[in-house]
């Protein structure tokens, strides 16, 4: 008997998944464990296993095209069964969804709808040339531009600006020909173009927009900036990659570890707002913030407090190569009860983040600058890095924050002690 196989729910926060791509067309034999469809989460592009065994009898949603968790994905069963009746009963919840009478109903909603669909159904925005010219045409001697209604229309339909053609008709008048030989260029050395070019969103840049908007605007930040001292980090660092560790050992890797034991010094900043309680949590798992095309990916690093810097050197590594291939799994982003997102690599020196539920806070670092430091009231060369942590104030103090802001200062101003308190 033929089995529908509906479209998978892969994450906690996916509602809707894009078949990136099939690996079974339909007449093929497809056995229990053997890889169906590619399907991209919203975080994600994850490999889709088939439970069921038979033959791909009919494929509900294309490659490219998106569908809704639980909505038909394909049909498998026996070779040649007529599956009719199954797709059929599968599209009958979507005649609910057509209860668009009672959205309707009411006259106000459908007038207030007419005025605004008239400026998105502008043809430039749907023409499929990506770019659109909207500078004046010139004029001829007389104050008047020529050119013959034809060849107006055809500039039209090949998105040429005529100001730029050079007309061969009467008195320079801009024929039909004129615009079938345009080769592009202009004659005037100052030319203003407005163009763009429409992208739909993905899944992952539709999620990371929802999750941060309800951030924002849910939750209460404030922020706490501090700059640290790294010349004895600069030399630590240098020491541990000359001699010490198996791997090498990156800044980043250096604040992971110096947050994890701060969070263990600190737990009530290892929290999060519940609504009617807030959850302190015993266990530390730091997520790292990772960019890719689509935006952001935070793969989580568990137990960061009990892990040697080379073992999370290796975990950050990697992760960020798992994230820019789309091979990171459910498990791997899950679970972060703190997250750092560092843009020092971009030279970026100081910024805010946005906290990345449901975390209570959110620890971003700016890149190591050159500056003039005063030292044993003398003004020495040293090297800063400015931090700023953005707290839910629901969850935490000001004072708590500065706390723990404290106690990693201390560490990453003193490496000795970050060092002392693990093993490399």
């Amino acid at each position: 008997m033929a089995e529908i196989i509906k479209m998978p729910k892969l994450s906690d926060t996916m509602t809707e998944g894009v078949v990136a791509e099939w690996h079974k067309k339909i007449g093929d034999t497809v056995k229990s464990g053997e890889l169906l469809a590619d399907i991209e989460t919203d975080k994600a592009t994850m490999e889709f296993e088939s439970f069921q065994e038979g033959v791909l009898l009919y494929i509900g949603v294309e490659k490219g095209k998106t569908a809704p968790v639980d909505s038909i994905l394909a049909i498998v069963g026996k070779k040649g069964e007529d599956v009719s009746a199954l797709i059929a009963e599968s599209k009958k919840p979507a005649a609910p969804a057509a209860e668009a009478p009672a959205a309707s109903t009411p006259a106000p909603e459908a007038k207030k709808e007419e005025p605004v669909k008239a400026p998105v159904a502008a043809p430039v925005a749907q023409t499929p040339a990506p770019k659109v010219t909207s500078a004046p045409p010139k004029t001829a001697n007389d104050g008047r531009f020529k050119i013959s209604p034809l060849a107006k229309k055809l500039a039209g339909d090949k998105n040429i600006n005529v100001s730029f053609v050079k007309g061969t008709g009467d008195y320079g008048r801009v024929i039909k020909r004129d615009i079938e030989n345009y080769q592009g260029g202009h004659s005037s050395s100052v030319v203003m173009e407005e163009s763009y070019s429409d992208e739909p969103v993905t899944q992952m840049r539709k999620t990371i927009a929802r999750r941060l908007a309800e951030s924002k605007f849910s939750a209460p930040h404030f922020y706490l900036t501090m700059e640290i001292e790294m010349d004895e980090m600069i030399k630590a660092r240098e020491a541990i990659n000359q001699v010490a560790a198996p791997v090498k050992i990156s800044y980043n890797d250096l604040v992971i570890k110096a947050v994890a034991l701060s969070l263990r010094e600190n737990p009530r900043v290892n929290a999060s707002w519940r609504g009617d309680f807030i959850r302190y949590n015993n266990h530390i798992h730091i997520g790292m913030a990772v960019a890719v095309e689509d935006g952001l990916l935070v793969p989580v690093i568990r137990f960061a407090d009990s892990k040697t810097l080379s073992q999370i050197s290796a975990e950050a590594k990697e992760y960020a190569q798992k994230a820019k291939t789309k091979k990171l799994q459910p498990a791997d982003w899950e679970g972060n009860t703190f997250t750092i997102s560092n843009l020092g690599m971009f030279g970026i020196e100081e910024f805010t983040a946005i906290i990345n539920p449901p975390d209570a806070c959110i620890l971003a670092i700016g890149g190591i600058s050159a500056k003039p430091i005063v030292k044993d009231n003398k003004v020495i060369p040293g090297h800063v890095m400015k931090v700023t942590m953005s707290c839910d104030h629901r969850a935490v103090d000001g004072a708590t924050g500065s706390a723990f802001l404290q106690t990693f200062k201390q560490l990453m101003e003193n490496p000795v002690i970050l060092l002392g308190m693990q093993s490399i």
